[in-house]
């Protein structure tokens, strides 16, 4: 078996190609196991102390952001990455416990708007400490350090 220059050059570079896979794969485990311990963490917490799972918080957090304190129930399902039928699940269940409401868009019919209640603006105030502080302790420093481009 002979080796050539171009086999050589090949064989660097499928080298090259493993360690960088290795290291993009090294580092998507250690981000999938920050974000697992950070949402099992905000669960317990969120739970034990507001009542609220990671879900509801995150819903109740993108409604107090908007404007009008509302948001189209299509756009909030894409917004909080939940299916339709998952967020009409839990706007049921918030809407239950006071914190939101349905209301139905004027300009059509068919569209239907979730609005944060006077005690869904306070369950979320109360809430937002702990959640500050639950990202605080499990997201790594870096990425805490600087301001992110939104990606």
């Amino acid at each position: 078996m002979s080796v050539t220059q171009d086999n050589l050059v090949t064989a660097t570079q499928d080298h090259v190609v493993t360690a960088t896979q290795d290291h993009v794969v090294t580092a998507w485990r250690e981000m999938s196991a920050c974000h697992a311990a950070a949402c099992a963490a905000l669960e317990r917490e969120l739970g034990e102390r507001h009542g609220l799972g990671i879900s509801d918080f995150e819903v109740l957090e993108r409604l107090a952001e908007s404007d009008g304190r509302k948001f189209r129930a299509q756009d909030l399902a894409e917004a909080v990455h939940l299916s339709q039928s998952a967020l009409s699940r839990l706007v049921d269940r918030l809407a239950r416990h006071g914190l939101v409401e349905r209301c139905g868009c004027d300009v059509d019919r068919r569209g239907v708007y979730v609005v944060l209640t006077e005690a869904g603006e306070q369950r979320h105030a109360e809430a937002v400490p702990t959640h500050r502080d639950v990202l605080a302790r499990h997201l790594p420093a870096s990425m805490l350090s600087a301001p992110s481009s939104g990606r």
